[in-house]
């Protein structure tokens, strides 16, 4: 069964054909590096983490490139406070550098691989400057007073990504102050330096690239003219990837094939931001939460297209839903299995398997995936007594957590650390036997307190660690 995805081009699930045989091209709108990663970051993040390491499962080569922009108005203005009387273009550095080591440190707290590239805007400004140049050679694009801008009249079908009407755009659309551009609608895709603000040289005069002309020109420089697969938030679809589109065609680029967008994360169904209180970074979910496997799984429980409303209550029911996971893994690992089924094939685990492969075939249905692993987990605790099923169910739900970047050996015993709990449930079963069921419940308590629980079964005592 084909791929299908959907595509925020054609508005429809298209068969994902690859430009190169048994090879995919992706780009991935990246970070902007002016503050603490937060938890739609790794939202952003884990959705094409997930995406790529389906398509490398399905033996597809994937060429993944994700941006960093490293110099904007954001990075200035923070800059600009927090090194105060500082050169600016040595605070721009300094600011950039520090949230993208921040960024580099909770994605990998994730579990999230590096992109195979990862350009920095800075890094691409003779490019950008090239493909200007390019553009008004094309008449795509004029000077203005040290400025450029992109002459929206020479996109063909402006607006196709988006469904927006460029006539309908231009109603009520006006020149800002300081702008001297020919249309309210046109674009900056370099802008005139302003006094202490990082600035390059161009033919133009010193100044900064635009935002929207960084992707095009890392993007096509990697990856090629065209490529399969561009991606990023639902709410970069206007003006970012139009304009994108836009100046990439006008220069004469196939650009991306598959457009994909991801929905936006809320906070208790309101937007996240400092000035409500609601802003959770990364750092704040682990200080927490303490794993964030949890978000992971929450994540998951949402199809990526759609918007996804964090809460506390959401975690919750998260962490219950993976318990009762690891529950089933604790008992079998303990309970049944041996070493001599795990490569055994059975056809309702595999069923099961093939329903979890369809769900992802089908625009990467996570919701559908994740039901999948539950119904195997609900059919194994039934089969406890057949151990070849169980230990077979078992190695294969790890296989697809594991796939998902989720640990499965979470709550498992096994270990020298693990000797005093043992030894406690020794003295709690002799405190059991001679009846003294005040000392049996202070143990119990006592193993609680510290993350242990107690699972009293016809052969005994077993425990695992609360998740």
């Amino acid at each position: 069964m084909p791929i299908k995805i959907y595509n925020s081009l054609t508005r429809k699930k298209d068969d994902l054909k690859p430009l190169k045989k048994d090879s995919i091209k992706m780009y991935v709108c990246g970070p902007t590096v002016y503050d603490e990663p937060h938890i739609g970051h790794a939202r952003s993040a884990y959705i094409f983490e997930v995406i790529r390491r389906y398509l490398e499962y399905k033996k597809l080569k994937v060429t993944f490139v994700k941006n960093v922009t490293d110099v904007d108005d954001k990075i200035i203005e923070k800059a600009k406070k927090v090194f105060a009387g500082e050169d600016l273009n040595e605070a721009v550095k300094k600011v950039s550098a520090k949230y993208l080591e921040a960024y580099h440190r909770d994605m990998e707290e994730l579990g999230i691989k590096r992109p195979d590239k990862e350009p920095k805007a800075t890094e691409y400004i003779g490019k950008m400057i090239g493909f200007i140049e390019k553009l008004i050679e094309r008449d795509a694009a004029y000077v203005s007073d040290g400025d450029v801008y992109f002459n929206i009249k020479k996109a063909e079908k402006y607006g196709k990504l988006s469904g927006q009407s460029l006539d309908k755009m231009e109603v009520g659309a006006r020149v800002s102050s300081g702008e001297n551009k020919r249309d309210a609608l046109d674009f900056a895709l370099w802008k005139k330096a302003k006094e202490g603000e990082p600035l390059w040289d161009s033919p133009w005069g010193k100044g900064r690239p635009g935002w929207h002309i960084e992707c095009s020109v890392m993007s096509s420089d990697i990856l090629g003219d065209e490529f399969d697969i561009h991606g990023g938030g639902i709410d970069l679809i206007f003006p970012h990837h139009e304009n994108e589109i836009a100046q990439s065609e006008a220069a004469g680029k196939k650009f991306a094939k598959v457009w994909m967008h991801h929905g936006l994360l809320t906070i208790n169904n309101q937007k996240m931001a400092k000035s409500l209180g609601n802003f959770i970074t990364i750092k704040d979910f682990v200080n927490k939460y303490h794993d964030l496997d949890f978000l992971k799984f929450f994540f998951l429980t949402t199809h990526y297209a759609h918007p996804a409303d964090f809460s506390g209550e959401k975690i919750k029911e998260t962490r219950e839903s993976l318990e009762r996971i690891m529950i089933f893994l604790n008992k079998s690992k303990k309970e049944v299995c041996s070493t001599g089924h795990s490569h055994k094939k059975i056809k309702e685990i595999e069923g099961l398997r093939h329903k979890f492969e369809e769900a992802m075939d089908v625009d990467f249905n996570t919701p559908r995936a994740v039901a999948c692993i539950f119904e195997l987990v609900n059919i194994a605790n039934k089969k406890m007594e057949d151990s070849g099923f169980v230990c077979v169910a078992a190695a294969t739900i790890k296989e697809l957590l594991l796939f998902f970047g989720i640990s499965p050996e979470k709550g498992e015993p096994g270990g020298s650390a693990d000797l005093e709990i043992n030894t406690k449930i020794v003295e709690r079963n002799v405190a059991r036997q001679n009846k003294d069921y005040a000392l049996s419940d202070k143990i119990r308590v006592e193993l609680e307190s510290k993350g242990i629980i107690l699972e009293d079964t016809k052969d005994g005592t077993t425990w695992r660690r609360k998740i």
